[in-house]
């Protein structure tokens, strides 16, 4: 059984437009994504995915060009492997992703997101260098907003079900939910590299979702809250 963020209890006084553009744009390409057959897909993924094994093996350093470094490492952010992971993504970016572009504003919003996941993808290359494992999705700037999230609103409440037992819901403090969450992935990405070879731990990124997660704390205590009016409210 997986814990999935339904809603927060934080006031919002701004219209969450990149959010929402950010969603729009992971499905319109997972759309695409859908169109292509059998070996198109895995060209994708290998061409557009994070391949550790590029930025840190001789081999792959002599390939480099200024775009296979930085195209990839973006690109990346918006391919998915499939429908649970994509709306999985997505469902946390909505649930979260809404409060912090409410609370530092649109452009910071973006720079929190993209800065993110760009350093978070840094984190697994070095951690798993060698590696010929493509890395692919939007989670470890989704960890971003996460680790925004928790420095800004950190006595929000988040209404939770428990799939597959969707019809019940509770809520938590955020503060437990994303350490919690944060918690896992550090625990995951240690066990992950305890392991002889990292690419037979999973093809989860977890030191991407901790990369991500710590950038977006402390790229949130930099740029400090746009407004810092009553956080939550009593209810949904």
């Amino acid at each position: 059984m997986v814990p999935l963020p339904l809603d927060d209890n934080v006031r919002r006084t701004t219209f969450w437009f990149c959010t929402l553009a950010i969603i729009l744009a992971n499905f319109y390409v997972f759309w695409m994504e859908l169109s292509l057959r059998g070996n198109e897909v895995n060209r994708l993924i290998f061409l557009y995915g994070i391949v550790p094994a590029r930025y840190t093996t001789v081999r792959g350093l002599a390939m480099m060009t200024p775009a296979g470094f930085v195209v990839p490492i973006f690109a990346s952010m918006f391919i998915h492997a499939g429908w649970l992971h994509i709306l999985g993504n997505m469902l946390f970016l909505y649930v979260f992703g809404r409060t912090v572009e409410d609370r530092f504003g649109h452009f910071k919003f973006l720079i929190l997101y993209f800065a993110s996941g760009f350093l978070g993808a840094l984190l697994h290359i070095y951690l798993n260098a060698g590696s010929n494992l493509p890395s692919i999705g939007a989670s470890g700037a989704i960890a971003g907003v996460l680790g925004a999230y928790f420095v800004a609103t950190p006595a929000a409440r988040i209404k939770l079900t428990i799939f597959p037992l969707i019809f019940w819901t509770f809520q938590l403090p955020a503060v437990f939910v994303l350490g919690y969450w944060f918690l896992i992935q550090f625990i995951s990405g240690y066990h992950m590299l305890s392991v002889e070879t990292a690419t037979q731990a999973g093809g989860i990124a977890w030191w991407d979702h901790v990369g991500g997660f710590v950038t977006g704390m402390l790229v949130g205590l930099m740029f400090g809250q746009r407004r810092r009016a009553a956080p939550v409210s009593s209810g949904y």
